[in-house]
């Protein structure tokens, strides 16, 4: 059996007892260190104590000069044990007695008792001479009193002995005890599972089982059960590698059975194989020739999509052409709803004109025949009085006539201008519905239609007016146009609300409406019910476009057929 080099048992007590030998070491170090300590600090004690035995004698021998006696005291001084040098001091710095080991001294006068560390191991109590003479003091010397660390050490060496052979004994009564333990409840129970795990038998495991002489429900015995259950494991898989054994012999014999088999089915499948290898020869022959034929489409096929990416050209560069009128007929329909509005316009403003100048006419033939009976000497009073009634009933008219001649150009002008700009303003909602209805009001006037107006007085909007009004004015027109064909008395209502942050536009009319199948196709472009009439086909379209692209709203129309048709419009404000 191979033993460890270092054994787990040994190498725990080492680490153990190394630990306990460094703590008892600083323990014992600090017990030592604090019995110096005590020991000075009584000796200290007892240097100030010898201040008050001594230093009255001593002050009045330096007061009275009587130099003998004061080296008299520190000789006395001397003979006690705590002390090894003396050092006494007049009022000027000069010594009058140095015995012993001592230390040179500042020059600086001592006025209250101190304690001082010297070098050499010694430490001194120094302490004025301060003598009294009727109530007044008197500084006449200063006295150090030294002592040293030898002293301390021979105060304390019965102590320290002690200390360390305390320490000592305990020692070592622990390590042998530590080693006694170590070796009946690690060492020998490690070495006796050692020995029996080594003689394990593999031919006979169940006799390899553990058995150790331990009573104690330890480790040990945890790691002797767990042991023994892996043998028990061990013997029930023999017994099952066993049983597996046998099954794999089986398995072998009925393998080379197959084997043979095998070989039977490989010689019949080999002549069949040979038999389809022909057959694929002449398949693939066949497939060669279908190969040909196939490149040959291919080519033609390659052809007609060559032709046919060039018809796509050509249908792009016609879409383009397509897009571009489609552009022009827009911004055309929009010029024509223009022109249409200048041409009702002018026969609006026409007719005021000519009363304008009917009456303009009329005030200087007045003004021409006063003129000629002022200068003839003829003019009344009843003359004066007729031309002035005349003259202030034709400028009434001429004045009413011009007012309603510019406010028809003011409205025509603000509209037109929006028409044909993009830029933005604030408007207000309510007063622009006014003039776009006013500038429309030669399409209307010639009708018995009407247009009901619902809007808040206060609703503002920032947006392109042109835009508002050409929406406005298509919805318009087409109900005047297609809604009310045939009807003689149409009516429009139009209600314009603000919701959240929209601008809600609820147009409606009671004209003939649309069928479903138009009302699918009412915002396509080109589409209209009057093509020989006239009709364009983009009214409507460019009213969906400027709704959803320009406003960034919605628009959503509905119609039955003889219930009108109504506009539903969402506009961000």
């Amino acid at each position: 059996m191979t033993s460890a080099k270092q054994g787990l048992s040994k190498k725990l007590l080492t680490r153990v007892l190394s630990v306990y030998f460094v703590l008892t070491l600083i323990v014992t170090a600090g017990q030592i260190v604090t019995e110096y300590l005590n020991a000075k600090s009584h000796i200290e004690s007892e240097l100030q104590t010898l201040k008050n035995t001594f230093s009255t004698s001593l002050t009045r021998a330096i007061w009275e000069l009587n130099t003998p006696q004061a080296k008299s005291i520190a000789v006395g001084l001397m003979e006690l044990p705590i002390v090894e040098g003396v050092q006494i001091r007049d009022e000027n710095g000069n010594y009058i007695s140095n015995l012993g080991r001592t230390s040179e001294l500042s020059n600086e006068s001592i006025t209250k008792g101190v304690v001082r560390d010297h070098s050499g191991g010694t430490f001194g109590y120094s302490f004025p001479l301060i003598f009294e003479f009727s109530g007044r003091t008197s500084l006449v010397g200063d006295v150090t009193l030294y002592s040293s660390s030898d002293i301390i050490f021979g105060r304390i060496e019965v102590g320290i002995f002690f200390l360390l052979g305390n320490a000592i004994v305990k020692t070592a009564f622990l390590v042998f005890l530590f080693m006694s333990a170590f070796r009946t409840m690690l060492t020998n129970p490690l070495n006796e599972l050692t020995q029996q795990i080594t003689d394990f038998n593999l031919n006979d495991p169940n006799s390899s089982k553990l058995d150790l002489s331990i009573n104690e429900d330890n480790e040990l015995k945890v790691l002797e059960t767990s042991y023994n259950k892996l043998i028990d494991e061990v013997i029930d898989y023999q017994s099952k590698l066993a049983g597996t054994q046998n099954e794999l012999r089986q398995a072998n014999r009925r393998l080379d059975d197959q084997n043979i088999s095998l070989e039977e089915d490989v010689a019949k499948k080999t002549a069949t194989l040979s038999k389809i290898m022909l057959d694929l020869e002449q398949q693939k022959d066949e497939l060669l020739i279908n190969q040909r034929e196939l490149r040959q489409e291919n080519e033609n096929r390659q052809f007609i999509e060559d032709e046919l990416r060039k018809r796509n050209s050509e249908l792009a560069t016609s879409m383009e052409t397509i897009q571009l009128a489609k552009d022009q007929l827009v911004e055309s329909a929009k010029m024509a709803s223009l022109g249409g509005l200048v041409a009702g316009i002018a026969h609006d403003v026409n007719t005021p004109l000519g009363v304008g100048v009917t009456a303009t006419s009329f005030l200087q033939d007045r003004v021409d025949k006063l003129k000629v009976a002022y200068e003839d000497k003829k003019l009344t009073g009843s003359t004066m009085s007729s031309f002035l009634s005349e003259a202030q009933q034709t400028i009434t008219l001429l004045t009413n006539n011009l007012n309603r001649a510019s406010d028809l150009i003011s409205s025509f002008k603000q509209v037109a201008v929006d028409q044909t700009s993009e830029a933005e303003r604030e408007i207000n909602v309510s007063e622009y519905l006014i003039e776009i209805i006013q500038s429309l009001a030669p399409s209307i006037k010639k009708t018995q239609h009407t247009i009901d107006v619902n809007c808040p007085d206060d609703l503002t909007i920032k947006c392109a007016p042109g835009v508002l009004a050409q929406i406005l004015t298509n919805m318009i027109m087409n109900s005047l146009i297609h809604g009310f064909e045939n009807k003689p008395k149409g009516s429009i209502d139009i209600n314009i609300t603000q919701q959240d942050n929209n601008l809600l536009i609820n147009y409606s009319d009671d004209g003939k409406g649309l069928d479903k199948i138009t009302l699918e196709q009412h915002f396509d472009a080109f589409f209209t019910t009057k093509r020989g009439e006239g009709g364009s086909g983009l009214g409507t379209h460019i009213m969906y476009n400027l709704v959803t692209q320009t406003l960034k709203g919605k628009i959503q129309a509905s119609s039955e057929l003889g219930e009108g048709l109504h506009y539903k419009i969402s506009i961000p404000m």
